[in-house]
């Protein structure tokens, strides 16, 4: 299984259509990160591009997932195909019997 890192490109300027389905987008977010499906979500403190990295068998597959947003027709994404992605998860500490 591959990895992409897609980066979309924000409208300038959000309408109402688009400021009401964030909810669904988040909503469609989770979803997809609850599957395993997409492993990063990162949005620019500006708000014109987005992150994120869908775990697929191809950039055909990738771009199936990323269409699945509800925003996806205000978005233009380009997809990257990666060589490794290192990212830091949250361990918890072993436990101990003793």
């Amino acid at each position: 299984m591959s990895q992409f890192m897609v980066e979309f490109d924000l409208p300038a300027e959000m309408t109402e259509e688009f400021t009401v389905k964030i909810p669904l987008q988040r909503l469609k977010v989770n979803e997809l990160m609850e599957s395993g499906k997409l492993l990063t979500y990162a949005l620019s403190y500006d708000r014109q591009k987005l992150w994120c990295v869908v775990k697929a068998q191809s950039e055909f597959e990738a771009m199936e997932i990323i269409s699945e947003f509800p925003l996806i027709k205000y978005m233009d994404p380009t997809i990257t195909e990666l060589m490794f992605n290192n990212i830091v998860s949250l361990r918890m500490p072993l436990f101990s019997l003793n």
